[in-house]
């Protein structure tokens, strides 16, 4: 599988695995930045915290395969939601990164963000967005001249952003959440959720009794409850990181149909480009070679060598681009949730930090409203959830007609596909992924797949 250019250098994480019956006052699932973080801000408050990750490192999932931008400049967020939503969105995404500034994190670094156009249709929308600022009281520049060897129409900038890498950053919130006494376990799947009695059985049989359960993953393991499953979409996209010697000041994101984001970053000795786009939906074919594509495009637009690491990330993604983040259902107080970060989910984890805090501690968050996952706007939800409901329907008929031989998704059942670049098998239904030998690599599944049962074992 390709790495990461995050995980190149990477510490040992230290936690162990779930090895008996545990109470706390709130389980957190998820090792990624949304639940460290999470788990950070509510240790802090003095709650007896426990989060579990599956895997054997800390953020070694989405966080990892990430561009580390840490933004509040989300796309052309702000010209599609009003007035009132923007303003709270983004003071709530500003002051969760000044927040967290404030413990001077591993690899900080400030940068202005950046989304541009090379067309005068995208040079329109940005004008649009720039007026949005204004009425918001956004600092914000715009300008023609980038540092990009690239005909820019019209880029649109907010100062004092920051990069970081995300795996390191994760990690520094870690050891904090450990010193205010969060139980952190890795290594531990989770494999059933009884709500009524408030318990989690892991892969080793043990339960963890809570008071209330926070779910900081992909497709969140309840996600039948409220049809949350089919009120998301996992959207794929490709990232490299090519060796440089000039680092950019900015990072910048193309608002055009071919959209690519462009950073820089340093690791250890070496600076690197990062350069990525193509984004689809996941199951969706093409015949595109994207890797090839990026490498081709960084070799002619830069004049740099072939990249030293490419991968891919992994979405989610809501009907209104708002991540799901507080109570999943009215009528439980109990249950959780953070997801739908719509490829901006370093900031958003850090808003979930804060905001599920709130939550819990009974504080009215003026956000609370605007994230809630039962939150309503049923026309363009309901359309969205047949437009998805639609597509893992045909994915999965189809996979038992044309991929008959192919090992079954061990979370609904769906035939997996084989990835060739990555030499792993993905689901095409709900985008977990397993490896060559069938173990997870990404959720929702937490069991590995039956390989020697589909004739695929090496």
């Amino acid at each position: 599988m390709r790495q990461s250019l995050w995980l190149s250098d990477q510490q040992p994480s230290s936690a162990p695995s779930v090895q008996q019956s545990i109470t706390c006052d709130i389980c957190i699932v998820g090792g990624g930045i949304s639940g460290i973080y999470s788990a950070y801000v509510l240790a802090k408050q003095g709650f007896s915290v426990v989060l579990i990750e599956g895997l054997s490192h800390f953020a070694n999932g989405t966080t990892a395969y990430s561009t580390g931008k840490l933004s509040t400049q989300h796309d052309l967020i702000y010209s599609k939601l009003s007035l009132e939503d923007g303003l709270l969105y983004y003071k709530a995404n500003r002051q969760a990164i000044e927040q967290v500034m404030e413990q001077n994190p591993a690899s900080f670094s400030r940068a202005t963000s950046f989304l541009y156009s090379t067309t005068q249709q995208g040079k329109a929308q940005l004008m649009e967005e720039a007026r949005r600022y204004e009425q918001l009281g956004i600092p914000h520049i715009a300008t023609k001249e980038t540092e990009l060897a690239l005909s820019v129409e019209l880029a649109l900038g907010i100062k004092d952003e920051a990069q970081i890498n995300p795996v390191a950053f994760t990690n520094h919130f870690a050891a904090l959440a450990k010193k205010h006494g969060a139980q952190l376990y890795l290594n531990t799947r989770i494999t059933k959720i009884e709500l009524k009695k408030r318990l989690l059985l892991t892969n080793l049989a043990h339960s963890i009794h809570y008071k209330k359960l926070i779910l900081c993953t992909h497709y969140p393991i309840e996600a039948l409850k409220n049809l949350t499953m089919l009120k998301l979409q996992v959207s794929r996209s490709y990232l490299s990181a090519t060796k440089c010697n000039d680092l950019l000041e900015g990072q910048y994101l193309s608002i055009d149909p071919s959209s690519r984001t462009i950073r820089t970053a340093v690791m250890g000795e070496d600076s690197y480009l990062l350069y990525g786009g193509y984004s689809h939906i996941v199951g969706k074919q093409s015949d595109v070679n994207y890797f090839g594509s990026l490498q081709h495009e960084v070799q002619t637009l830069f004049e740099l060598p072939a990249p030293s690491f490419c991968w891919d990330a992994q979405d989610m993604m809501t009907f209104d681009q708002i991540p799901y983040i507080g109570q999943v259902d009215e009528s439980d107080d109990s249950l959780y949730m953070a997801t739908g970060f719509n490829k901006w989910g370093l900031s958003s984890s850090l808003v979930a930090g804060h905001l599920l805090c709130d939550l819990l501690k009974g504080i009215k968050n003026p956000t609370s409203a605007l994230f809630s996952p039962s939150r309503s706007n049923f026309g363009k939800a309901l359309y969205f959830m047949l437009q998805n409901g639609s597509f893992i329907g045909k994915e999965f008929v189809k996979g038992y007609v044309t991929r008959q031989d192919a090992p079954r998704c061990t979370h609904l059942g769906c035939k997996t596909r084989w990835n060739e670049d990555d030499e792993t098998w993905d689901c095409p239904c709900h985008g977990s992924r397993y490896n060559k030998d069938g173990q997870v690599i990404e959720g929702p599944a937490v069991y590995p797949l039956d390989i020697k049962k589909s004739g695929h074992s090496n």
